[in-house]
């Protein structure tokens, strides 16, 4: 079993920087694939940035690329989401997602961003 538990989030205006944590807990394997998605009210979910614990390339949304970076601390299981220059079109609910074999998905709950002034 896999659990994820995201951190961070808040209330910022634009231009300022946040960062979510993500708490990996269970069985991880380290060719697994952390990702950030995020959800705006009345939107479908949507990919925002990818890294495996193993190491590799990390894209990203066009939409962030440039302003949000993802790492990890494979010692302590943890998934981060360094987000800079937020816009108010960042404001969305993050979800931490830990695929497996690209094809199965495990979620966290979710942490809530506005970006607002």
């Amino acid at each position: 079993q896999v659990q994820l538990v995201e951190s961070g989030g808040g209330l910022v205006q634009p231009g300022a920087s946040l960062r979510l944590s993500c708490a990996a807990s269970g069985l991880i394997l380290s060719r697994d694939s952390m990702g950030w998605f995020r959800q705006a009210a009345g939107k479908e979910r949507e990919f925002v940035a990818s890294i495996r614990w193993s190491g590799g390339s990390t894209p990203y949304a066009d939409s962030v690329k440039g302003r949000f970076t993802i790492s990890t601390d494979n010692a302590k299981k943890m998934v981060f989401l360094q987000m800079n220059s937020l816009k108010p079109e960042d404001t969305a609910v993050y979800y931490c997602n830990l695929n497996r074999n690209g094809a199965r998905d495990y979620w966290g709950q979710g942490t809530q961003v506005t970006v607002s002034s």
